[in-house]
């Protein structure tokens, strides 16, 4: 059972105010065009406005619960004839197509526990690559402000929805607890560093194309967030 399942329903109001990759994501699966791979599709929030742009996709994720409600948000949205959705890991993903274009966007890489389950999923992301195909990525390390405003509080992120981070920085590990009215959740986090991640991405096979530090494509100049692109080189 996935952590996810237990807050399915509580996912979109929790997130709700999270817009900032959508349209980056998005305009990259127009330039690629369909279909792409989106791992960790969840409820849909970045593969729904992907759809609505024309973009088929395949959405893998390990919770039956948030693919169901993506399921209804598609049909909502009318675009649930161009969403194929998946259950399945991201370390495995139950996909035979070969793709322009895998995203794994808002950190679902960072369930990932150590580098040997991170170049499991890297590598089977590149499998499921044409060459000269895109894996887009984005995950974070926590700053020290973060850390200090945060640490073992509850806050309310969403009115009557509730988190609460619990890092552990020699271990890099954040215990991260949600609960609202539709439900609750613990889920465990681990980051790393962007030299180790630009080290997996060459073990896994892949190119570097670009590390930004936000979706406006700003450079990485160091801190928390990190957004990889990296290709699949020519066979």
């Amino acid at each position: 059972m996935s952590a996810y399942d237990a807050i399915a329903e509580l996912y979109d109001p929790w997130s709700r105010t999270v817009v900032e990759d959508v349209d980056f994501y998005t305009g990259l699966a127009q330039e690629a065009g369909g279909p792409i791979v989106e791992l960790g599709v969840g409820t849909g929030r970045i593969a729904i406005p992907t759809a609505a742009a024309g973009v088929r996709v395949i959405g893998v994720d390990s919770s039956p619960g948030m693919l169901e409600v993506c399921r209804e948000r598609a049909r909502l949205a009318g675009v649930e004839a161009l969403l194929d959705l998946r259950l399945g890991d991201l370390r495995d993903p139950p996909v035979e197509e070969r793709v322009r274009l895998v995203t794994c966007p808002f950190r679902a890489f960072l369930h990932l526990s150590d580098d040997g389950e991170r170049l499991r999923a890297l590598g089977a992301a590149r499998r499921l690559l044409e060459p000269r195909g895109r894996l887009v990525f984005d995950v974070f390390q926590p700053g020290a402000d973060d850390v200090a405003e945060t640490h073992a509080r509850w806050i309310e992120r969403e009115p009557g929805i509730f988190e609460r981070a619990d890092w552990d920085e020699e271990r890099r590990l954040l215990t991260l607890s949600v609960r609202g009215p539709s439900g609750a959740t613990t889920m465990a986090l681990s980051w790393i560093g962007a030299a180790e991640w630009r080290s997996l991405l060459g073990r896994a096979g892949f190119e570097l194309e670009a590390l930004y530090g936000w979706f406006d494509s700003r450079p990485y100049r160091g801190g928390d967030d990190m957004v990889w692109v990296a290709r699949r080189p020519p066979e």
